[in-house]
């Protein structure tokens, strides 16, 4: 019969070090491919999003799938804008709809949208204006103070980093996002 073998103790640094890198590559990897914090630095998208709300933002699902009309998206802004925050707002205009704010209304393919998620009716005019292809239009939910599409044209697909899922502050309003 043989002698077990003896193994080497590990270093405890070394084993420190190494849960850390690991620790690290992990958390890097989930907040650029899967999801991030975020919180809202405006009241743009009042009554749904209060300043200060931080946020879970998915980014996942839109590698299988696209962005429907009700989604509330975060994403880079036009480069024409010269900003580098990123924006959050609703989605409205899916590529090839035609869309017209008049009336205190926002029409999709001349139909009225139902809204009972914004602060109050739209006090501007807009459009109709095409969705271009690979577009979107996105509207903030405080219609009246949200620099938005209609001011500075559409969201390239390319350009969303993903869609608020979950509020996790402040703990009053803890929950999914609707």
């Amino acid at each position: 019969m043989s002698a077990p073998k003896q193994t080497k103790p590990i270093n405890p640094w070394v084993e420190a070090v190494q849960t850390i890198g690991l620790s690290v590559v992990l958390a890097f990897g989930v907040r650029v491919h899967v999801a991030e914090p975020r919180y809202i630095p405006s009241g743009s998208m009042e009554p749904t999003l209060q300043i200060n709300d931080r946020l879970i933002i998915e980014k996942l699902s839109y590698d299988f799938e696209l962005p429907q009309r009700g989604d509330i998206v975060v994403f880079r802004p036009p480069e024409t804008l010269n900003q580098k925050d990123a924006f959050i707002k609703r989605v409205i205009g899916l590529p090839g709809d035609l869309v017209e704010v008049k009336d205190g209304l926002v029409y999709v393919n001349d139909q009225p949208l139902e809204e009972s998620y914004i602060a109050a009716p739209p006090e501007y005019l807009w459009g109709p204006v095409e969705v271009p292809e690979e577009s979107y239009l996105v509207l903030g939910d405080n219609r009246n103070k949200s620099f938005d599409s209609h001011m500075w044209g559409f969201v390239p697909k390319d350009h969303i980093l993903g869609r608020a899922v979950f509020r996790f502050w402040p703990p009053q309003r803890l929950g999914g996002i609707e």
